[in-house]
C-alpha cells in the first residue's frame, strides 16, 4: 500500500488510471466490529458513480466503494513467471488458434469471426486481438448478425491475468449484459522434460484420427466439421495406446507450430487409470514435436479441474493467463449449448477422462 512520508495510508489513484493495474486497501467492518481490511489488486476497469471495480488475474470483478478505500496505487505488471518459456499474450493466442482451426472465419478489423457448426466454444466464436474497426456496440451487434446467420449463439473469447489481455473489454461486455460461461486457464512449459518422462513404444503416431482413436474420443458421432477442426492446424499428431478391446487404453492429440507444440485430447481408459498412461502418450507426442523442432509446450485446463492441474504442475507446467468464453445477452433459443473445455482439462487426478467439451 502507498505510505506518506507521515505514515498515513494515502489514496493515490484517481478514475484516470482506469486500464492500468491497481493495488488497493478497502475497509470492510462496520462501527459494531474490529476494524477489517481488505486488500485487491488487478485491472482497474471502472470507476462510476462512486465504486471502482478492479478485474483480478482470473477475471473475477470486485466492485468497491470509493467511501471504503483507505490506501491505493498503480502496480506494475505482474512480474514475470519463473517456470516455462517466455511469451506474451498475443503470441499465445494466436499459436492455440492456429491449433484449433474453425472451417469458417472472417476479419472485423482485428478481430476474427470464428464458426465450425457449433463444435466447441473456442472454434465458435470471436477472438479479439485489437480494434475492430468499429465503435463496441457496432461490432458488437456485427457480431451477433454474423453468427445468428449461422444459427449460432455469439461468443467472445477474452483473456486476463497478462500484459496485454481484456481485462476492460470483459467489464464492458459485462456492462452490456454478456454472460461469462467458461473460465480456463492456458499453460505453458518447457518441451523436453514431458518427452523424458516416460518411453514411448508402444504408442502409436498418425496425423490423421482414425476409427480407433475416435472411438475413445469422449465427443462421440463426431461430424465431418468436428474432423475438419481436429485435424486442422500446422502439423498435427494424433496418438494412440492400444487397448485389448476395440477401443484405445489411451489418445491424444498434438499440433506443432514453430517452437511451440500445443496439447489436447488426452484421454484414458476409465479402468486403466493411474498407469501412467496420460503422461506415456504426452511424452510420445512430446519427442514427435521436438524432432519437429519445437521446445515450448501450452495446453488448456478448466480452473476447478484440480486433478488436471496437479498433473501439469508435476510435468513443469504453470498457468500463462486465463481466458473466459462470453455469451451474447439473448442467445438462439433453438441452439443447443456448446461444449465446454474437455480436451485436454479432460484429464483427471490419474490422467484418466473427465468432463467432456473443447473451448
Amino acid at each position: 500500500m502507498e505510505i506518506s512520508a507521515a505514515g498515513r495510508l494515502e489514496v493515490r489513484i484517481t478514475a484516470a488510471d482506469v486500464g492500468k493495474r491497481v493495488s488497493v486497501r478497502c475497509w470492510t467492518g462496520t462501527e459494531d466490529t474490529t476494524e477489517k481490511f481488505t486488500d485487491t489488486v488487478g485491472v482497474l476497469t471502472s470507476w462510476d458513480s462512486g465504486v471502482l471495480t478492479i478485474t483480478r488475474k482470473g477475471g473475477e470483478s470486485v466492485h468497491i466503494s470509493e467511501s471504503s478505500l483507505v490506501a491505493g496505487k498503480v502496480v506494475p505488471a505482474a512480474p514475470a513467471r519463473r517456470r516455462g518459456p517466455s511469451a506474451t499474450y498475443r503470441e499465445l493466442a494466436r499459436v492455440s488458434a492456429r491449433g484449433w482451426q474453425p472451417v469458417e472465419s472472417e476479419r472485423l478489423g482485428d478481430w476474427e469471426l470464428r464458426a465450425a457448426a457449433g463444435f466447441t466454444r473456442r472454434a465458435n466464436s470471436v477472438l479479439p486481438l485489437g480494434d475492430p474497426g468499429l465503435p463496441l456496440d457496432a461490432a458488437l451487434t456485427a457480431v451477433r448478425r454474423w453468427y445468428g446467420d449461422r444459427g449460432l449463439p455469439a461468443y467472445v473469447q477474452t483473456a486476463t491475468g497478462a500484459e496485454g489481455t481484456q481485462e476492460l473489454l470483459c467489464a464492458e461486455l459485462e456492462r452490456r449484459g454478456w454472460t461469462r460461461e467458461v473460465t480456463a486457464e492456458l499453460w505453458v512449459g518447457a518441451l523436453a522434460p514431458i518427452a523424458d518422462r516416460a518411453d514411448p513404444a508402444g504408442v502409436v503416431l498418425s496425423g490423421t484420427a482414425d476409427d480407433a482413436w475416435l472411438a475413445r474420443y469422449q465427443r462421440k458421432g463426431v461430424s465431418e466439421v468436428a474432423l475438419k477442426v481436429l485435424g486442422g492446424g500446422p502439423s498435427v499428431w494424433f496418438a494412440t495406446v492400444p487397448g485389448e478391446g476395440a477401443e484405445p487404453a489411451a489418445i491424444g492429440r498434438c499440433v506443432v507450430d514453430g517452437r511451440w507444440a500445443g496439447f489436447g485430447a488426452v484421454e484414458v481408459d476409465p479402468a486403466l487409470r493411474r498407469r501412467g498412461l496420460a503422461s506415456l502418450v504426452m511424452a510420445a507426442l512430446a519427442s514427435r514435436a521436438l524432432a519437429e523442432g519445437a521446445s515450448a509446450a501450452w495446453l488448456q485446463v478448466e480452473t476447478d479441474n484440480t486433478g488436471a492441474r496437479a498433473l501439469y504442475s508435476g510435468m513443469g507446467f504453470a498457468a500463462h493467463h486465463a481466458y473466459h468464453h462470453y455469451r451474447e445477452p439473448a442467445p438462439t433459443d433453438d441452439v443447443g449449448d456448446i461444449g465446454d473445455i474437455g480436451d485436454i482439462s479432460a484429464i483427471g487426478p490419474d490422467g484418466g477422462a473427465g468432463r467432456d467439451g473443447s473451448s
